[in-house]
C-alpha cells in the first residue's frame, strides 16, 4: 500500500564546508544560534521552518535542498507512492541524523527530500 504525505513541516538543509565558520556567521551576522549535534547543526525559526546545515562537498543544484518532513512516519509509503507517480528517487531510504529520509528531484530539478523521525513507523 503506498500513501500520500502528511507534510508535518519544512527545513532548508545546507552543505556547508565549515562548520565553525557557518557557525560563526549565523550566529554574529544573523543572530541565529545553532545547535550543534555530530554531523549536523540546526536552528528552529519563529514559524517552525527548521535550518539545517551538514558538512562536506556541495554539488552546484543539491544544496540547499528543501526538506519536508512528515506528520506520521509512513517514509516508506511516501517513496513508494512517489514511485508509482513516475517521480526517480535520487537516493533510497536510509538512515540520516535521528530519523530516516530520501531525495528526489522536481520536474524542474530542483533538489527536493523527505524525512522522518526514527521513533515513528517507517509503513503507515
Amino acid at each position: 500500500m503506498t500513501s500520500k504525505p502528511k507534510f508535518r513541516g519544512i527545513a532548508v538543509i545546507f552543505t556547508v564546508q565549515n562548520f565553525d565558520r557557518t557557525q560563526k556567521f549565523y550566529a554574529e551576522v544573523l543572530g541565529l544560534e545553532l545547535e550543534r549535534q555530530e554531523g549536523f547543526m540546526s536552528v528552529k525559526l519563529a514559524d517552525g521552518t527548521e535550518l539545517g546545515f551538514i558538512e562536506g562537498q556541495a554539488t552546484r543544484g543539491t544544496s540547499p535542498a528543501i526538506v519536508f518532513g512528515l506528520d506520521d512516519g509512513g517514509i516508506d509509503g511516501v517513496a513508494e507512492h512517489l514511485v508509482k507517480q513516475g517521480v526517480q528517487l535520487l537516493t533510497p531510504v536510509s538512515e540520516a541524523p535521528g530519523g530516516w529520509s530520501f531525495e528526489f528531484q522536481d520536474p524542474d530539478a530542483h533538489a527536493l527530500a523527505f524525512y522522518q523521525d526514527e521513533g515513528k513507523p517507517r509503513r503507515p
